[in-house]
């Protein structure tokens, strides 16, 4: 009789997901992220340029 009647715990859980815990910002973390990724940039910057100057010889050469 008594698994019949829901207890409080039991009857305000409908399946809703609680909201995500607020993060703190982390400015250390961040610094560090935003140097990697203008790294990455640059790195990328400088592979496109000579890839660019590859494929003009390459379509002299062709």
């Amino acid at each position: 009789m008594n698994n019949l009647i829901p207890n409080n715990s039991e009857k305000n859980n409908r399946g809703e997901k609680l909201p995500p815990p607020k993060k703190t910002f982390n400015f250390k973390t961040c610094k560090i992220n935003t140097f990697n990724s203008l790294n990455e940039v640059e790195h990328f910057l400088n592979n496109f340029h000579h890839y660019f100057k590859y494929y003009k010889i390459f379509k002299i050469l062709k």
